[in-house]
């Protein structure tokens, strides 16, 4: 699952969870799962920014170390380092968003998220090395056509 894959599958359960909020028995339960979806779509928004903004950092880092894949690959490891704790925060923040809408989902959609919210967690945090990872692989595959 690629990052945007993550992001996508984000976004379904952001949207969806109106749908499930609306069978709550009062306007304040549908009122606070709105407030949370829109807070949380949000901080999903930031977080793909920053991402993007790591990524170009590392394209830029990868780039200057030319052929020395050594100093590319420490240069690209400084960078994930400094955005992983963004990462992990928001992996933490689609934790408690999950876990404040299962109450007003049915059962069956609180089985899906029961099993897709450890696999979207880790892609999160994952997602500093898998961007390096495919940077280095694109690195990789377009050195022998330029040489």
């Amino acid at each position: 699952m690629s990052l945007r894959t993550t992001f996508a599958a984000i976004a379904v359960l952001a949207f969806a969870t109106p749908v499930f909020a609306q069978t709550a028995p009062s306007a304040d339960p549908v009122a606070a799962a709105a407030a949370a979806e829109a807070a949380f779509t949000a901080r999903a928004e930031a977080f793909q920014q920053a991402m993007g903004t790591m990524q170009g950092e590392m394209q830029t880092a990868l780039t200057a170390a030319g052929a020395d894949r050594v100093k590319a690959n420490a240069d690209l490891d400084a960078i994930a380092a400094r955005y992983q704790p963004q990462a992990d925060a928001f992996a933490n923040e689609l934790d408690a968003f999950i876990t404040s809408q299962i109450p007003v989902m049915p059962p069956e959609a609180q089985a899906q998220m029961a099993q897709m919210g450890p696999v979207l967690r880790a892609r999160i945090t994952g997602s500093p090395a898998t961007i390096k990872a495919g940077l280095i692989q694109q690195a990789a595959a377009a050195a022998p056509a330029s040489q």
